[in-house]
């Protein structure tokens, strides 16, 4: 009688992995009752309400944002941990120990199993359901590149953070885009099998777009645009990249395998003297792609689809100064109270500001970012945790002086900060401006005390000083302008 070691090969692969589908959920049904260290480890830790919340403490409104970043993150532990236990199972099926891996990185030091049967003839494991890629836009100063901060706190998966702006073609002077995959590697302590399920954040996604102008010689080849995105298909949708060493040969290391971490993810000291190999694989198709940029000028493509023609006296014509502008503003304007346009984008938009069919396509998820509004810019200056109104009484209390600021001119600075744009970028150039002459003048001094007024703020006087010592002065003058703003407030 022929053992099932035997026969095993002349299995098609359909049975095969019918076979080890139903292995796996009636391993399911019996590990459901056991907390192991292997499911333990890939299991969400937060729901996507609990990761949101944990976001408030640090972004200021963008709710909706929250909710796909949260969701997204959360699906993405899902589709990890199912991938692992479907590995699991299915090594329990065919008695192969991950003990027995090779250790070795080159196909000649290959050694076959206990059983006698190598990984690469196993059933592949699908995931239970597809990724889902994320694009974020928003105006310059809205949190994209905080909500990405934010979040690699959190998590305990790989996290990597990229610029696209300095992406081009493979063969010119420039990073490739196999550069965001390597940071993701050093992110995983240089192990492949748990960068294979990281997440990368990649911003200033809208640089890369595709050239509009240009003619001859330097229209006829987009090497920062179009080619970036030919470069990026493939891995967002999910293949196997070859990353060089780029670090010194006899750095500490994990094998190819990920044998450098036990199972409840730890370092193997067995493994910690290991040399680095000059290349890892890297398999993308478990790694979550978030990109986000500002998109200038979108807001026009929108408006051009969505724009109604009528004719009559009593036609709604539109703005003769938008049709005059030629040129992007550098920052999204918050003067007008109207509805954010971003919000009705398409992809039909996208395609439109230059990018490939092929690469919108590949980001099902769209979510965008609105302008913050005077009261989330007041939040930003005093509530969040790290807020710039702390950042600044803590950069003057390092020099021995008190800062403080009164309510009318927070109000102030909110209001000069929406006007001009820029959202929470805007803020901190206007209280630069604003504290240089303090900050030029109190160290060393002794001056021990400085409030900014609101007359200050509009710059129609300078800003109070007190000697050290004088605290009793300085307290009554902070609190005889709150008392003026709160008469003035409740009138």
């Amino acid at each position: 009688m022929l053992c099932r070691r035997h026969i095993a090969p002349f299995v098609s692969g359909r049975r095969r992995l019918a076979h080890t589908n139903a292995h796996y959920k009636h391993h399911q049904q019996q590990s459901s009752h056991q907390n192991t260290a292997s499911s333990s480890a890939h299991r969400p830790t937060v729901t996507p309400r609990q990761l949101a919340r944990y976001l408030d403490e640090y972004v200021v409104g963008q709710e909706r944002a929250k909710k796909v970043l949260s969701v997204a993150v959360y699906n993405h532990y899902q589709r990890i941990r199912s991938v692992f236990d479907g590995v699991e199972a299915r090594d329990e099926l065919y008695n192969v120990s991950p003990d027995d891996a090779p250790s070795g990185v080159s196909g000649a030091q290959l050694r076959p199993y206990k059983a006698d049967y190598s990984r690469q003839h196993l059933p592949p494991i699908e995931p239970l359901f597809e990724k889902s890629n994320v694009l974020v836009i928003g105006p310059t100063g809205s949190g994209k590149t905080l909500l990405a901060k934010t979040l690699a706190k959190v998590l305990d998966v790989p996290f990597s953070v990229s610029d696209a702006t300095s992406f081009t073609q493979a063969g010119y002077v420039g990073d490739d885009v196999e550069m965001a995959v390597h940071r993701l590697l050093q992110a995983a302590d240089w192990d492949p099998q748990r960068a294979s399920a990281g997440i990368v954040y990649i911003d200033e996604i809208d640089k890369i777009a595709r050239r509009q102008s240009g003619s001859g010689v330097d229209g006829s080849r987009d090497v920062g645009g179009e080619g970036v995105q030919q470069a990026l298909l493939r891995m967002m949708e999910g293949s196997v990249v070859t990353v060089q060493n780029k670090g010194s040969t006899a750095a500490e290391a994990p094998p190819m395998g990920g044998q450098g971490r036990s199972r409840n993810g730890q370092r193997n000291p067995a493994f910690s003297t290991m040399p680095r190999p000059e290349s890892f694989d890297i398999d993308t198709s478990n790694v979550l792609f978030i990109l986000s940029g500002a998109f200038v000028g979108l807001e026009t493509i929108i408006k051009q689809r969505t724009a109604k023609g009528s004719i009559g006296f009593a036609a709604s014509l539109p703005n003769f100064e938008d049709n005059r502008r030629t040129g992007l503003p550098f920052f999204t304007s918050n003067k007008a109270p109207q509805a954010n346009t971003i919000e009705l984008v398409e992809t039909e938009d996208l395609v439109k500001y230059g990018f490939i069919p092929e690469f919108i396509s590949r980001m099902p998820s769209i979510t965008t970012l609105a302008p913050l509004s005077v009261k989330d810019l007041r939040c930003i200056l005093t509530e969040v945790k790290g807020s710039l109104v702390s950042q600044y009484m803590s950069l003057f209390a390092a020099s021995g002086v008190e800062l403080r600021f009164t309510s009318g001119a927070l109000d102030e600075i909110c209001r000069k900060a929406f006007e001009r744009g820029g959202g929470a970028r805007g803020l901190r150039g206007i209280i630069e401006t604003m504290l240089l002459d303090a900050m030029y003048e109190t160290p060393g001094s002794s001056i021990g005390h400085v409030l900014v007024t609101e007359a200050a703020a509009r710059g129609d006087s300078p800003m109070m000083y007190w000697r050290k010592g004088d605290s009793m002065s300085f307290d009554v003058a902070w609190e005889d302008a709150e008392g003026a703003y709160e008469d003035k407030s409740n009138r």
